[in-house]
């Protein structure tokens, strides 16, 4: 039995109920690339499906509507898995446990994926229906938005006809999207060295209980990473307790703000209670610090057998204690035209410790190319004074603003008429496509817009029913207009 199925625009949650039940986290995409190629096939439409894994799908005018300018409507196949401590869902080969809360649609235990699910839910709700009006629809699904945009960047859009395109990857209703921010993906490599040490006990520290979130969409609401949390909370008890490092790690993905971290420590028998005691007092000094964002702080301590295990050195725990302390996390910079516009920033997404190295992934964004570089750079030379070194990946550019955008207007115009009150024309501090599609096709003419999705990126993410609805109508109303 669908769990889906009593819901409307019933196609709609048909097909999102479909993409749920198929795993496609960012670089797991097979499955459902190949269901969308095979969707366009058994329907007859032409489709192309390329090496990254990119499906675009064309269906022609509707009757009346041949003459009517084009339109491409995008979105992005893969979403960011992520689930709970504990959960048994395997995201790389189950489907999601759909439920259904009020108007809300959520996913027990894991991430829901309406961000970007709901849009393909839409485009191919839109390329099956005989009944809708609507001109030549040039439908372009990409893969690996959430980590780096490798798939608009790889995508050959050279067949298209099209000059005007709906973007369907916002989170709110009633705003309309005009520009982004650019972005990019910096990997920070540290050297360690390690040591056989069978003295003294092995103790975890956890710290959790964070509400994580959107590194671009919420980094402007100062919520605590929990990477750099368990990192200044280690620097400031190896200041008087020395310690070594076993191992240390946290977060999921890097564009995603982590809730958890957790290190494995050596320490003297003896010291364990002086050690203890000491997080206890920062962790009420960083509940303290963070009292009205993070009511649910944790920083735990306590016994494990890594008895086996090496041990960082002296000189490699230090550095990465260093390193965690010194690494920039957060808002950077705000617009100085936009009020309330996120300008700069970065994410400290996950940090892990791999085979002679500890890695931490970073997520870079920017309204200002210019300041993207300089932050990485920043990145950069801390990471070498520390005797590492960094690699970026994933750098796409920002959305300009274009004041003379028609679609904007008429998509303003159809949004007073329907719901009786203005749309928001906003920029925005996270990335989106249209920037490398615009590159890709000059003067191409761009809005982004969508339902209320809510916390996304983590495993709270709720899908609103009514809202999928009324933007279903919304988006009928922009394709009927001739």
């Amino acid at each position: 039995m669908r769990v889906l199925e009593n819901l409307e625009p019933n196609r709609v949650f048909y097909y999102f109920e479909d993409i749920c039940g198929i795993p496609h986290g960012s670089g797991n995409l097979d499955g459902i690339s190949s269901y969308l190629a095979k969707f366009a096939q058994d329907r007859g439409l032409f489709h192309i499906r390329d090496a990254s894994n990119n499906v675009i799908i064309v269906k022609e005018a509707s009757a009346g509507y041949e003459e009517v300018e084009p339109i491409i409507l995008q979105g992005h196949m893969d979403m960011v898995a992520v689930k709970k401590s504990g959960c048994d869902i395997d995201l790389e080969k189950d489907p999601l446990r759909l439920k259904v809360e009020g108007d809300f649609v959520c996913a027990e235990g894991t991430s829901l994926g309406g961000d970007d699910g709901i849009a393909v839910a839409y485009i191919l709700a839109l390329l099956d229906a005989d009944d809708i009006a609507h001109p030549r629809i040039e439908a372009v699904i990409t893969t690996d938005e959430e980590t780096g945009m490798e798939g608009a960047t790889a995508i050959d859009l050279s067949m298209l006809t099209a000059k005007r395109m709906l973007n369907i990857d916002s989170e709110e209703e009633g705003i309309l999207l005009t520009s982004c921010a650019g972005g990019m993906r910096t990997d920070c490599h540290l050297p360690v060295c390690t040591e056989v040490n069978q003295a003294g006990i092995r103790l975890e520290v956890a710290v959790g209980g964070l509400q994580g979130g959107h590194s671009g969409t919420e980094i402007h609401k100062g919520r605590a990473n929990a990477i750099k949390v368990l990192g200044t909370a280690l620097k400031q008890v190896h200041k008087e307790i020395p310690f070594l490092l076993v191992q240390i790690g946290g977060g999921e993905k890097d564009n995603a703000i982590p809730r958890e971290a957790c290190a494995v420590v050596s320490l003297p028998a003896e010291d364990r209670e002086r050690f203890v005691s000491a997080l206890a007092q920062i962790e009420q000094a960083e509940k303290k610090e963070n009292q009205s964002k993070e009511k649910g702080l944790f920083i735990r301590v306590s016994d494990t057998d890594f008895s086996g295990q090496p041990v960082l050195d002296a000189d490699s725990t230090e550095r990465v204690l260093s390193f965690l302390t010194l690494l920039p996390n957060g808002v950077m910079a705000m617009s100085a035209d936009i009020e309330g516009l996120v300008e700069t920033s970065l994410n400290v997404g996950v940090l892990r410790t791999a085979d002679g190295e500890v890695v931490a992934n970073i997520a870079v964004r920017s309204a200002i190319e210019s300041a993207k570089h300089k932050v990485n750079l920043q990145v950069d030379t801390l990471t070498q004074l520390l005797g590492g070194c960094t690699k970026t990946h994933g750098d796409y550019p920002g959305w300009q603003f274009d004041p003379d955008s028609k679609l904007r207007a008429d998509m303003v115009r159809i949004y007073r008429e329907m719901f009786g009150k203005e749309a928001q024309v906003e920029a925005l501090h996270a990335g989106l496509e249209c920037g490398i599609m615009i590159s890709k096709i000059p003067g191409l003419d761009c809005v982004s817009f969508g339902p209320n999705i809510q916390d996304i990126h983590t495993t709270e993410e709720r899908l609103s029913i009514s809202s999928v609805s009324r933007m279903w109508e919304y988006l009928l109303a922009i394709l009927g207009q001739k």
